[in-house]
This record gives structure tokens, C-alpha cells and sequence, in this order.
């Protein structure tokens, strides 16, 4: 029988509730890891509104040992900068950027002190280029490429890493609902929903999947990862390469 490779492991996932952490989380249970999930479901997760650093830190406090920790959550908000209210600015650097902070600066003494760590911050495909009518999240996902790049060398021989995956359009509710709307307002397959949606984006013309991504977020936190530390790793079909 083949070794769990994160075996004993805890993880803590930030906005697991749904999409792209969900897919997160089953892939890390599947490695071997005890899940903490952070989201607004009840049940077994912990509603810490990210928004509150004081909520946040009871959260790490009532999480325990925190080996991995994944910056999932995300808000996004559709406007031009002109019509984008400060509510919604706010809340973006909260949720997108700020949350990222306070839960690595949390975290790191612990898996220091362990001499053993694995941070994984949640960019885009917007955090390597731009987009009209997405000011917040173009500019807090470019924003985390920075903060791990910064801690990664911050963490350098202490057995911790940082490294940011940058999804392009993934599996997301948002998307299948705009997907499935393009199947019944315009007759199209399905095929040809995801083709029209991503079209002048994605080139392969598919969503990618979530666990596909998942996969990637568990090798960067597996045993062949150690010297891992400080990358950028898009997952957009090309999309930034174009």
C-alpha cells in the first residue's frame, strides 16, 4: 500500500466552501492531511469573517498546529475603477490580500519552530496581467505574487516554502451559472458555451478543472517539493503565454 504523502499533516484552507478550495480540500484529505475549513457553509467549517484580523488569529488560535496553509478566498467585485465604491475596495485588499498576511504571519512561527512548512497563495491569470471592470482583484491577485515572493525568501533554510499558483478560468458556481445560462439562452452544447465564454482567453477554449489545480497545490506541498520556494506557477492552458 502506497504512503500517504502528506500523512499527519494539517492543513488549513481559506474560502473551502465551494470551487476551487473545495476541490483543495478533498485533494489534501486524499494526500493524508487533516483539513481545516474556513468558509460561511456552517457545519464543520469555521466562519471566520477574513475581513477581522481579530477573527482571523481566533481562527489560527482554535486551528492548532498548521503545517500547510493554502490563501484561497477571494472576493470579486465587477466595475471600472470610477464606479468602484470604497466598500468594495476595502473589502478586496481585506479578503484577497490582507487575510494572506495575517494568516501567514500567524502561522509561520509555528511551522519555523517545526522546521517544516508549506504556503500556497491563490493568484490568477490576473495577477500576471491586466482587465478592464476588475480593478480589486487584478490588483490584490498581482499584489499576492509579491507577498510570496517576499516570504519566500524570508523563509529561506528554515524548511517552509511559499509559492502562488495562478489558475486561469477554473471550475468556479460563477462560471457553470454563465455557462449554463449561454446553454439555455442560446441554444449552444456545452462545448460551445465554454468556447464563447473563454473566447480571446482561455486558447484551449475548456474550463480547467479544480482538482486539476488541487493536484498541483498538493505536489508543491509533497516530499519532491522542498526546493521549491518562491514560484509562480501558472495553470492557464497557455493563456499567459499568448
Amino acid at each position: 500500500m502506497t504512503a500517504l504523502p502528506l500523512q499527519g499533516k494539517t492543513a488549513l484552507i481559506t474560502g473551502s466552501t465551494q470551487g476551487l478550495g473545495l476541490a483543495a480540500a478533498r485533494q489534501f484529505k486524499d494526500a493524508g492531511c487533516r483539513i481545516i475549513d474556513n468558509g460561511f457553509s456552517g457545519g464543520k467549517y469555521i466562519g471566520a469573517d477574513l475581513r477581522n484580523p481579530a477573527e482571523i488569529e481566533a481562527m489560527i488560535r482554535s486551528a492548532g498546529a498548521i503545517d500547510i496553509l493554502v490563501n484561497n478566498a477571494v472576493v470579486r467585485h465587477t466595475a471600472s475603477a470610477e464606479q468602484f465604491t470604497p466598500d468594495q475596495w476595502n473589502e478586496s485588499l481585506a479578503v484577497n490580500l490582507s487575510a494572506a498576511f495575517h494568516t501567514i504571519r500567524l502561522t509561520l512561527p509555528g511551522m519555523k519552530s517545526r522546521g517544516w512548512g508549506r504556503i500556497v497563495n491563490v493568484s490568477s491569470i490576473y495577477g500576471q496581467q491586466g482587465a478592464t471592470n476588475r480593478v480589486g482583484y487584478v490588483t490584490t491577485k498581482t499584489a499576492l505574487i509579491g507577498l510570496t515572493r517576499a516570504i519566500a525568501l524570508e523563509v529561506v533554510g528554515t524548511g517552509v516554502t511559499c509559492n502562488a499558483v495562478c489558475p486561469g478560468t477554473t471550475e468556479t458556481p460563477v462560471h457553470e451559472a454563465t455557462i449554463d445560462a449561454l446553454v439555455k439562452s442560446e441554444g449552444l452544447s456545452r462545448m460551445e458555451a465554454e468556447k464563447k465564454f473563454l473566447s480571446g482567453k482561455q486558447p484551449t477554449g475548456r474550463i480547467i478543472p479544480a482538482d486539476d489545480v488541487a493536484h498541483l497545490m498538493v505536489f508543491l506541498c509533497g516530499p519532491a517539493s522542498g526546493d521549491i520556494n518562491g514560484g509562480i506557477f501558472p495553470i492557464d492552458a497557455a493563456w499567459s503565454a499568448g
